[in-house]
């Protein structure tokens, strides 16, 4: 694992990690996520009869969104010129699970692209339908993979189970 934190410079000052002398690569990104409710609410979802409309199709144009505006939103990202980004939802077990891709070719990743897209597709599900299921619980939003760039290939190791 690499210990150094790069957004810091030798007086412990936050800034821009540099890019510019790195080699312009095809880089990938997988993020997920998942938001936990009651039974019906994931019915109203699945069956499009939700009051405020198709979810999953508002979610995902959030998600886009926000995976093109990430360095607006986290203050050391570079801004990127997103290649893809496509956004997959699975309904099953009382919650919806979102898988998001995101690519560039460009000098640095696009991890927090991913991961910015996937949370905003959750708290949007959120936010269309609290007003039915307050108690909605998002969980495990995580990198699951990434490629591209000086350190490669990356895949997540399965997580240990919570106690």
């Amino acid at each position: 694992m690499n210990d150094v934190l790069n957004h810091f410079d030798a007086a412990g000052n936050a800034h821009m990690v540099d890019v510019g002398g790195k080699a312009a690569t095809d880089r990938q990104a997988v993020a997920t996520g998942s938001i936990h409710m009651q039974a019906d609410t994931l019915a109203r979802i699945e069956s499009g009869q939700h009051a405020k409309g198709d979810v999953l199709g508002v979610a995902r144009i959030a998600a886009i969104m926000a995976a093109k505006r990430t360095a607006e939103l986290i203050p050391l990202c570079h801004p990127l010129a997103l290649t893809r980004v496509s956004v997959d939802f699975r309904c099953a077990y009382n919650k919806v699970d979102v898988l998001v891709t995101a690519a560039t070719t460009g000098q640095t990743g696009v991890e927090m692209e991913a991961l910015t897209a996937a949370s905003i597709a959750l708290l949007t599900i959120y936010d269309m339908c609290k007003a039915a299921d307050k108690g909605m619980q998002i969980n495990a939003v995580r990198l699951l993979e990434k490629s591209g760039g000086r350190s490669g290939c990356w895949t997540a190791q399965e997580l240990e189970p919570h106690p």
